[in-house]
């Protein structure tokens, strides 16, 4: 990152160092010499009163005095008596220096001297030495034993201290720079290390990323952002999480709806059509009743045969649109008893046994044991009926139907068979379709709707069960499950 916060901080502190390096390193060039002159000069003075001070004292005590404050103080400094003679002398050209002293006594003007303070007692002043071309700070006069002194301290070596102590302060600062740097970067490279996490959360929660959670260590202000991260991204992974199951459900519905739609479309064309026919059917064969197309008693009662089998069969289908309606949408409920199948199946057979044998038809159901299952007998009936009816209408060749029960662990498979010609294959998955007939002409023939097997659909599904057909060389065998115990 070219504007991290960890770059920003170290150059702020290693910048903020420098800085105050370099203020110090000016400060010491402008200011210390300035400084150590004036800290000099009153070194100067303090001499020259412990100097008053101690010439009281006798002999050796006052050599070892003077020596004393000479050394400590980095003095040049020359005691005469009053007979002109060395009394005391802190340097090795002690001649140069009385020299010096005399000339001073003698002469007010001496060239190169900077008078900068005078009294009766003592002179303070700076001297320019060209002969070593350096400067001094001297101070002359008389003790208060009236002994002649002369002390002297060198500003060259101030000058030279002053560069010492710059160059120093330059290396250490250089050396402190470098490893305040390499802290600087280490400690910012720990502030920021949990800040950097954080941003890469948040990144990864604007793209729908709520995996990830701040590890909270500490109480500072980082672990309390860090915490707050964590609870945001999680009531954001429910508010989202609810979102897509509202759009979700709010999808469904939609479909639904339009699904519905599609129904009622789709349903009301089929009616339509199923209806057209035998409504103009019963239309023609009234009006002809009412013109008295024919005036003879059996031309009257074929006609109103007609109009009886057509209101007839529209009855059915209405009955049976009723039936499957109320099973698409659930107004029904579902009452699971435990009953006999067998028994209910020999019911149904018996009670087509008449129309069976007036086509020739062989019904087989050899079962005698009673086989109990868990269901709704009435629906159960229903769709065994449509199931037999079903293959009363299509049964061929041999004329034989055969249903039987056959079981599979817990589940109990009934299934009806009848002989003829088997269902086209891309035909099997429509036959469940409301309205769908395979041949048109042969179920108009024996007055079929093709509701019956949307029924059972409905039926099975409420049920929770599985249903099908199945293709034979010889015949067609329709099947469903119920739970068996």
């Amino acid at each position: 990152m070219k504007k991290s916060i960890k770059k920003q901080f170290a150059c702020i502190f290693i910048g903020l160092m420098a800085a105050t390096i370099m203020l110090c390193w000016i400060l010491n060039t402008v200011f210390l010499q300035s400084y150590y002159v004036s800290d000099k000069e009153k070194t100067l003075f303090r001499a020259y009163e412990r100097l008053n001070e101690s010439s009281d004292l006798k002999g050796e005590e006052f050599e070892i005095e003077f020596e004393t404050i000479c050394s400590t103080n980095n003095i040049d400094a020359l005691i005469i008596d009053g007979n002109g003679k060395q009394t005391i002398s802190t340097v090795y050209d002690s001649k140069g220096l009385m020299l010096k002293l005399l000339d001073y006594l003698v002469n007010k003007n001496t060239p190169g001297v900077i008078i900068l303070e005078k009294t009766d007692n003592y002179t303070f002043q700076k001297v320019r030495d060209e002969r070593i071309d350096s400067d001094f700070l001297e101070m002359w006069g008389y003790l208060q034993d009236g002994k002649l002194f002369i002390m002297r301290i060198p500003v060259e070596s101030i000058r030279e201290s002053v560069k010492i102590a710059n160059r120093f302060l330059a290396y250490v600062g250089i050396i402190a720079i470098i490893i305040s740097g390499c802290l600087i970067w280490l400690v910012s490279k720990k502030v920021t290390e949990p800040i950097l996490e954080l941003a890469d959360i948040s990144e990864r929660m604007s793209e729908l990323d709520f995996a990830a959670k701040y590890q909270v260590s500490g109480e500072n202000e980082v672990a309390l952002l860090g915490n707050n991260i964590n609870k945001l991204s999680e009531t954001l992974e429910n508010t989202i999480s609810e979102l897509k199951t509202a759009n979700n459900e709010l999808k469904s519905d939609i479909e639904k709806k339009e699904q519905i739609d599609e129904m009622r479309k789709e349903f009301l064309s089929n009616v339509s059509h199923e209806l057209k026919t035998p409504i103009a059917l019963i239309q023609g064969y009234a009006e002809g009743l009412k013109e008295c197309v024919n005036d003879d008693e059996e031309s009257k009662d074929f006609y109103c045969d007609v109009i009886m089998d057509e209101a007839g069969r529209m009855n059915v289908m209405v009955k049976k649109l009723l039936t499957l309606n109320q099973l698409e949408f659930g107004n029904e409920v579902v009452s699971m008893e435990r009953f006999n199948i067998v028994a209910l199946i020999q019911g149904i057979i018996q009670s087509v046994d008449i129309l069976a044998k007036q086509k020739g038809v062989t019904i087989n159901f050899n079962y005698q044991e009673a086989v109990y299952v868990w269901a709704d007998e009435f629906k159960t009936e229903e769709v065994v009926r449509n199931y037999l009816s079903n293959a009363l209408n299509h049964v061929g060749n041999e004329m034989v139907i055969d249903v039987k029960i056959s079981s599979k662990g817990e589940l109990a498979r009934i299934s009806v068979f009848n002989t003829g010609e088997p269902i086209p294959e891309e035909a099997l998955d429509k036959l469940w379709i409301k309205f769908y007939k395979v041949d048109k002409a042969r179920t108009r023939e024996y007055g079929g709707s093709g509701i019956g097997l949307s029924i059972v659909k409905a039926i099975m599904e409420s049920f929770n069960r599985k249903y099908g057909v199945k293709n034979y060389d010889n015949g067609v065998e329709f099947w469903f499950e119920l739970e068996q115990k």
